[in-house]
């Protein structure tokens, strides 16, 4: 289970990192953008080789990888958004209630076992979520006047049905068209799509003079990408070493992200944990402790 806690692990230093660019006023899509060239570095380096030219188009899995790319830059920036203009925990909840959205289709596309224990897990789960990532008042008041009624509803709807179609795409192409020796590829093809789509879109933005670039988003990018990669390719390594068990697998995965994110949201920004919250923290390991041996 060593992949599964490095996927958790990196994935919630991610929402963690996209608070601290602000702290350092970085441009959240300057970081991203740079992130995804050093997601392509990484890849590269692990695979031994830039996979593009060995794997044209015509791959099986590559317009699956283009599809992936975008969905990766385009959450990136709305995780991004809801961290620094709401709350970690709230970018945390409406990223990983969607967990109900993979689960569903393991047990309908794959026949994977739904036992009572599973699913009362889930059950539980969804309402530690919540429970986990309720603002608190304060935070809600500062959530309130910086997003209108109408933005405050679409962006954790729009997080919830991404990340849900997200996770349930890695689980299909693994599924259906990975293996062992084209996995690193397709990591490296959706990073590099997602890199060329913010590039263009950044430079766009520079030479209109939208947005001024800053040097330091650089470092920023090398920082949370290699931590990037390796919360994806831990995550699909551990799906091919336990095939038929991905509505464990993922739903175990979010929660973990959500408990390791919010205790260091609550350490290092100071984010107020209230009694619901600690409650939620509770559930939380009850529902990946029911998921997990469910």
């Amino acid at each position: 289970m060593l992949y599964l806690f490095l996927a958790i692990f990196f994935n919630a230093y991610l929402i963690v990192a996209l608070k601290a660019v602000e702290r350092f006023r970085i441009p959240v899509l300057q970081a991203i953008v740079f992130n995804y060239i050093t997601c392509v570095v990484t890849g590269t380096i692990v695979n031994g080789a830039f996979p593009i030219t060995a794997n044209p188009p015509e791959s099986s899995w590559f317009w699956w990888a283009v599809l992936m790319g975008t969905l990766f830059i385009s959450l990136f920036n709305l995780i991004g958004f809801t961290a620094q203009r709401i709350s970690v925990s709230v970018a945390s909840v409406a990223n990983k209630l969607s967990l109900v959205i993979p689960f569903a289709f393991s047990i309908y596309l794959y026949g994977e076992a739904a036992s009572a224990l599973k699913i009362i897990g889930l059950i539980i789960a969804l309402v530690a979520v919540v429970a986990t990532c309720m603002p608190s008042a304060k935070e809600g008041d500062r959530a309130t006047a910086r997003l209108s009624p109408a933005l405050r509803l679409l962006v954790p709807a729009v997080l919830f049905a991404g990340s849900g179609l997200l996770d349930t795409l890695i689980k299909y192409v693994e599924q259906n068209f990975l293996n062992s020796t084209n996995s690193d590829a397709y990591l490296i093809t959706s990073f590099a799509t997602a890199a060329a789509i913010g590039s263009l879109v950044l430079i766009g933005l520079v030479l209109s003079g939208k947005q001024k670039f800053v040097p330091s988003s650089i470092i920023a990018g090398v920082l949370i990408g290699i931590p990037n990669y390796f919360s994806i390719w831990g995550l699909v390594k551990v799906l091919q070493l336990y095939p038929g068990n991905s509505s464990a697998i993922i739903p175990i995965n979010n929660m973990g992200i959500i408990l390791v994110s919010t205790l260091a949201a609550f350490f290092l920004f100071r984010e107020r944990l209230s009694t619901i919250n600690r409650v939620g923290i509770a559930l939380t390991v009850v529902s990946i402790a029911l998921i997990a041996f469910g």
